[in-house]
């Protein structure tokens, strides 16, 4: 009977309070598009969190999934030597499973046009530990994943329905990549993207028997992944391949020294800890916004229930007791917020279209990020909480009347504690804008530094694409040098191109080689501890065509090639020794110069790559200009290094074009050209290097559009808040003014007295929030870059930003009440 009745008097609040707010439609439409703005945000950001940060993997039981390396104090994240992963797996007792991966580049032909796919080398045990079963067909058995054995792929679900149309016989039916025929065993399911989007995996055991990856010195980009058993921690899994790590060191301490074991939660390092400060940064952000969204509809309401004092004296006059009126204004704060939540949940549905067309590609798991039913029901509690949180003070005031005071003809106006409690509102509004407006004016600072960065190259009028040779038709490499340049000469030759240079690996590409190397003349360091270089093979054009600057010496040229080794007996010496023994010049960066060579001149000087004594090493004919390889904002990192390609050869390879015509011009004729070299050979990641540039900046472009945005909307709604309690206390002063005014006071005394109001709670908010801003912008020092977290420049123009435009949201209403006529405001009392 109990609970009936208060539920019909809850509905009887509702009716009420819904008759009540379409009787306010202006105030309603203000407060609802308010609330609105700021849920909206925090669901459209929660979304993006949830999707990324707090959703599982999509396999089952995934928080028991971990991703292994190896680490060493040179690299703190390194590929897995193929031997010591054997001895981790026969070693280990802490996983159920454990197997490794890498990624491969395979061209597809026949069945329509060449076609350059992405895909997996990895061990049937990796997806064991998944668990992820196929949509058709079977996964991987062990004696396919060793050498010899038949060559078995599976595809991805998209290449299946595109390439092969959806086939329900495609099982069992041949394909040829690189030139060799692989069988169909399955088909993945749509959401399966490990380790990333890819068209296809192969087992990785067939390449076991390779020299490469017998080496236990040679780390051929292998990565792990497992599932811990039952009851085992991450802790106790660390620390047993610690110990694994160990033996193994005193056991090869010539390729082991100094080499552990890293692992990591899966989920952690899919995500990566720059882009999960970064989400958790906005979100903070974000939550801000809403508490200034907050803290306007509370003012709005204080205002509206210093008009509605006599009411509530009558009802209270009539016996409503206290919590009554509290439940019956509350109800009116709580339809206020669920309206202004339903309004968010369309606006955040816009603004994630906004957010992943602002920068898809800086977001891992973007495919998953959608409005589910656990950010719908955030929504719904944000909703709650945020009616409760804006409304209750208001509703507390309001159910403590003063009757006889309220029931005078004359009584109006909000008392003492209500206009406390506006200002302190107001105060807190400009303290959290402030925090905003500083972060998004230290992420403009970073972007804006990035952006007039030098990378060491330029981006202009160039073009550029990727290709992979199969090692199966360009098997040597004399074949591969030949090819490309074979494809240098025709792409030199088109009209408007300046240079045309091959390379192994792009600027900005987070794709570099780095290996380890000794200078000749100095002593050997110990075993674990050779410093290590990034090392990029290129053709002679490569550098004019990137318009690397030449600091010293010469760049490589046709004739570092591989002649002086005719006449040589090359008969033993396997696929890498082969690449090696060409080799005899290298050019190096200043950083290099600079870390091994201080006060010395570079030139002639000998670097070796083995510690092989009859290495007779690389001798230095060229010092250039340090380039960003990794991402504009690095800082540090390995010394660079380059060798000629003629000398090196390769098969997968990156062309560079410098043009004097539009680059997109070039599109058609370069796929012409290689088309005529090879018409089964597919290129791939066709565009200009202004956009891989562009496209590098995506994780700051994303940060600072997002706090921008949401730095705006604080300063709008601090703004309007402002103005409020000023234009309020205006209306509530208007007798006092035009007493002022009959008396003889100036209209700049007027406009004096109300901006100095509005301008001390400035300053106020102004002063708690440079306060915060000193504890709390710490928090960005890994988004920033060259821009301490306590700029000067920022923390001196953000506040006078803020102080300029609440001077304008002061002198509105200021100017109201210098205009007001003494006559009219003593008539009205």
């Amino acid at each position: 009977m109990t609970a009936a009745r208060n539920g019909g008097l809850m509905l009887n609040d509702l009716k009420f309070a819904f008759r009540q707010l379409l009787k306010n439609p202006g105030f309603t439409a203000v407060a609802v598009l308010t609330l609105a703005l700021g849920i909206g945000a925090n669901t459209a950001i929660f979304s993006v969190v949830n999707a990324v940060l707090l959703r599982p993997l999509p396999y089952p039981d995934s928080e028991r999934l971990v991703w292994l390396s190896e680490r060493h104090p040179n690299f703190p994240a390194m590929s897995i030597a193929y031997p010591n992963f054997t001895d981790w797996r026969t070693q280990q007792t802490v996983f159920e499973h454990i197997g490794i991966y890498n990624w491969g580049s395979y061209n597809l032909t026949g069945d329509g046009d060449p076609l350059r796919l992405r895909g997996s080398r990895i061990s049937a045990e990796a997806l064991v530990a998944l668990r992820v079963q196929p949509t058709m067909g079977r996964l991987f058995r062990e004696d396919e994943d060793k050498p010899g054995a038949p060559p078995v792929l599976l595809l991805s679900h998209k290449l299946w329905s595109s390439r092969f149309g959806g086939a329900s016989d495609i099982l069992n039916r041949s394909v040829t990549l690189d030139g060799r025929v692989w069988t169909v065993i399955g088909v993945m399911p749509p959401d399966f993207v490990f380790p990333g989007q890819l068209d296809i995996w192969v087992p990785v055991g067939s390449m076991s028997a390779e020299s490469s990856y017998q080496n236990r010195g040679n780390h051929p980009g292998l990565l792990g992944v497992a599932r811990l058993k039952p009851g085992v921690t991450l802790q106790q899994a660390r620390a047993e391949m610690a110990t694994i790590a160990a033996r193994l060191e005193k056991q090869y301490p010539d390729s082991n020294k100094n080499c552990g074991v890293r692992i990591d939660p899966l989920l952690e390092n899919r995500v990566g800890s720059t882009v999960r400060a970064a989400l958790w940064t906005i979100l903070g952000a974000v939550g801000m916004v809403l508490l200034i969204a907050c803290g306007n509809v509370a003012n709005l309401l204080l205002a509206r229930a210093a008009a509605r004092q006599k009411e509530m004296a009558v009802r209270a006059a009539l016996g409503a007791v206290r919590w009554r009126i509290v439940r019956q204004l509350l109800a009116e704060s709580l339809l206020l917020a669920l309206t202004g939540g339903a309004l968010g949940v369309l606006l955040a549905n816009w603004g994630l279209g906004l957010i992943l067309a602002i920068s898809r590609e800086a977001l891992p798991r973007a495919s998953e990020i959608r409005l589910d039913v656990s950010v719908l029901a955030f929504t719904a509690v944000v909703s709650l909480l945020t009616g409760i949180l804006f409304g209750l003070a208001p509703a507390w005031q309001a159910s403590r009347p003063n009757l006889q005071e309220a029931l005078r003809e004359t009584a109006r106006g909000m008392t003492t504690v209500q206009a406390r409690l506006r200002h302190a509102l107001v105060v807190g509004e400009v303290a959290l804008t402030l925090l905003l407006l500083i972060g998004a004016g230290l992420m403009l600072r970073t972007f804006h530094r990035l952006q007039t960065l030098d990378p060491g190259f330029s981006h202009e009028r160039v073009i550029s694409f990727r290709l992979d040779l199969p090692p199966q038709k360009y098997s040597t490499v004399d074949q591969q040098i030949i090819f490309y340049q074979s494809l240098v000469e025709k792409l030199g030759a088109l009209p408007g191109v300046q240079h045309a240079g091959v390379a192994y690996q792009f600027p900005l590409a987070h794709e570099g080689w780095q290996t380890s190397f000794r200078i000749e003349g100095q002593p050997e360091p110990p075993p674990g501890q050779r410093p290590s270089m990034e090392l990029t093979p290129v053709s002679p054009d490569y550098f004019p065509a990137m318009s690397i600057r030449l600091l010293r010496g010469r760049f490589f040229t046709d004739a570092d090639n591989r002649e002086h080794l005719r006449g040589r007996d090359l008969t033993g010496l396997n696929e890498g020794q082969l690449r090696n023994v060409g080799l005899n010049v290298i050019i190096v960066d200043e950083e290099f110069v600079r870390r091994h060579w201080p006060n010395e001149d570079p030139i002639g000087k000998r670097v070796r790559l083995s510690a092989d004594a009859a290495d007779p090493g690389l001798a230095v004919v060229g010092v250039v200009a340090r380039v960003k390889m990794d991402e504009l904002g690095e800082q540090g990192g390995f010394v660079q290094a380059y060798l000629p390609l003629w000398q090196y050869g390769g098969a997968g390879r990156a062309v560079v074009i410098k043009t004097a015509l539009p680059p997109e011009t070039l599109v058609p004729a370069v796929r012409r050209e290689v088309q005529a070299l090879d018409p089964e050979q597919p290129i791939y990641d066709l565009r200009t290097m202004a956009a891989i540039r562009h496209d590098s900046l995506a994780p700051q472009r994303l940060n600072l559009a997002l706090l921008g945005l949401f730095a705006f909307v604080a300063l709008t709604l601090a703004v309007i808040g402002l103005y409020g309690v000023l234009a309020y206390a205006v209306t509530q002063r208007t007798r006092e003014i035009g007493i002022r005014i009959a008396l003889g006071a100036q209209r700049h005394d007027v406009l004096g007295l109300v901006v100095r109001e509005g301008v001390k709670l400035t300053l106020v908010g102004v002063a708690l929030g440079l306060a915060g801003a000193f504890g709390l912008t710490r928090f960005l020092t890994s988004l920033l870059y060259e821009v301490k977290p306590s700029d000067p420049l920022t923390l001196l123009a953000m506040p006078l930003l803020l102080l300029m435009v609440a001077l304008f949201a002061c002198w509105l209403p200021a100017r109201r009440a210098a205009a007001v006529d003494p006559i009219e405001a003593l008539r009205c009392e």
